[in-house]
């Protein structure tokens, strides 16, 4: 079973980090000076070896010690108090086929030297050599010990034992572990107080929380609707969400620009200075009414910033489009009801006459009137909201006696997920109606629905053969307000219908001529 382990706490993270880091560099660091150590005390002792060595081939007591009998009884005592005064490991002295007349083992005087180091010495020449000995590996200096003559009578050779090089080098090591151990424990020290600082600073929450919370709010600003800016002290907008963004037409990376410079008028710098929220203040921004609400932001009783949240009062507007093209939606449905029921009262009135052909034959009108339309909207077109929509219209046409054709070339199949039922009843809707308004009161008013969704666009068109509309008003009739027609609440089907499909990325068509009637063709993408 895997466990879920949590994660490490940033105290732990930082003193962890540190102690690492600092053992690695102290590491690194003890390393380097072990090995230069290492390299000056060898080159130390061997240069004093050297200069030992050479003090001693110039002795006159070591020179005439070679014209004795027995030149050992001569140079070991000398050579022996030389070693104690000066601290070398061994002087060892032999003639030109190297037996020993000095050694600090007396046993071994008067055997040959061990090493086969002594040819340069041999040549008469001074040198640093390492070399296996007898008592060890050592690092020597050598030389000849030349008569006055100019003749190498021996050799003498001074070294240090290399062992005594690494007992240095230990020691010297031991006293850096001590410094690293106490640098370590003054790390620890630092790396607590700088993970107590950064806890502080962070409101005690850990790296993990941090990340969960910054994914949150990011979620949060992307998916609500409301645009939200937050500002500091000095009014620098610190952030700004993607609806605020498409709400105030904001391309542009806008961070810590004035926030006066993206929402004039928001008196942000009120709320700044007096700390005084402001709620539900209606302003009028790019010819939007914006509802503004500002809060601002409180530490220690100090404003230290503002957050704006705005939204775009067309969308409660548009809410209530919806909800008055459902009740439209729902008269027109009463009206086919209506219409029908006086039509039962004619049939029942004429079957109590006794008027059985008359009823007869006007059934098989309405009957074969319905037949058509019917076939029409329940087999060419598939969305059941476009077919009940039609039919109430159809009811709302015989009931004004208009006549309304839907188009047999018909086809529908599905309506792309993107466009929603409100958006559909408000673009059909509102055509259809305002064609019914244009041809009112013409004896042979005629409106005629086409719809198709045969090949990338969804296809609406309604065509009508009222007064048509001139030039100039074409250009005018998709504004908020605008009507040829006279009277109030009007002028706010086509500016609906212009929004919805500016929306869903459409297009709309105008045909028309004054006097020769209207076309209008909508074209809704069905992808996006």
């Amino acid at each position: 079973m895997k466990v879920n382990r949590l994660p490490m706490a940033l105290q732990t993270k930082i003193i962890g980090a540190n102690i690492i880091n600092a053992l690695f560099i102290i590491l690194i660091f003890a390393i380097i000076s072990i090995v230069i150590e290492y390299r000056q005390v060898e080159k130390q002792m061997g240069n004093q070896a050297l200069q030992l060595a050479i003090a001693v081939s110039s002795m006159p007591s070591v020179i005439a010690a070679f014209e004795e009998q027995e030149p050992s009884q001569t140079l070991q005592p000398i050579m022996d108090n030389i070693r104690e005064q000066t601290g070398a490991e061994f002087i060892v002295i032999g003639n030109t086929d190297g037996i020993r007349y000095a050694h600090p083992d007396p046993e071994k005087i008067g055997l040959h030297m061990v090493g086969g180091d002594n040819t340069k010495a041999l040549q008469g020449q001074f040198y640093i050599s390492k070399a296996q000995g007898s008592l060890g590996k050592s690092i020597r200096g050598k030389g000849p010990i030349v008569n006055e003559d100019g003749k190498i009578l021996g050799v003498v050779s001074v070294g240090y034992l290399m062992s005594d090089l690494k007992e240095n080098v230990i020691q010297r090591s031991e006293e850096i572990g001590v410094i690293a151990f106490g640098v370590v424990v003054i790390g620890v020290f630092v790396s607590y107080l700088l993970a107590r600082n950064i806890r502080k600073t962070t409101l005690g929450l850990e790296p993990h929380e941090m990340t969960s919370l910054f994914l949150e709010r990011n979620a949060i600003l992307y998916s609500i609707k409301e645009g939200i800016i937050s500002v500091d002290k000095n009014g620098y907008i610190t952030m700004i969400n993607q609806s605020a963004k498409n709400l105030l037409n904001v391309k542009d990376d806008v961070v810590h620009k004035k926030m006066e410079n993206i929402l004039p008028h928001t008196e942000v710098s009120k709320v700044l200075m007096t700390g005084i929220p402001e709620r539900d203040h209606e302003i009028t921004l790019r010819n939007k009414s914006i509802i503004l609400n500002q809060t601002p932001i409180i530490e220690n009783e100090q404003v230290i910033g503002a957050v704006s949240t705005f939204r775009d009062k067309t969308e409660i507007n548009k809410m209530l489009e919806t909800l008055t093209e459902v009740q439209r939606y729902s008269e027109d449905l009463r009206a086919q009801t209506h219409e029908f029921s006086n039509k039962l009262y004619v049939l029942s009135g004429l079957l109590q006459l006794g008027k059985y052909d008359e009823a007869i034959e006007m059934i098989q009108a309405e009957s074969s009137a319905h037949e058509i339309q019917n076939k029409i909207i329940f087999e060419q077109i598939q969305d059941p909201k476009i077919q009940a929509l039609l039919l109430g219209k159809l009811g709302k046409a015989s009931e004004k006696k208009i006549q309304f054709i839907i188009d047999d070339n018909c086809s529908i199949e599905e309506i792309p997920s993107h466009i929603s039922f409100a958006d559909i009843t408000s673009i059909i809707g509102n055509l259809i109606d305002n064609a019914f308004d244009a041809i009112e009161g013409k004896r042979d008013g005629r409106v005629t629905f086409f719809a198709i969704d045969v090949g990338d666009d969804l296809v609406i068109e309604v065509d009508d053969n009222g007064h048509g509309i001139s030039v100039q008003e074409t250009d005018k009739i998709f504004e908020t307000g605008y009507s040829t027609k006279e009277g109030k609440n009007r002028g706010y089907g086509l500016a609906i219908v212009n929004r919805v499909v500016n929306n869903l990325n459409g297009s709309i068509e105008v045909q028309s001529k004054s006097g020769d009637g209207t076309v209008i063709s909508i074209y809704l993408p069905k992808t996006i």
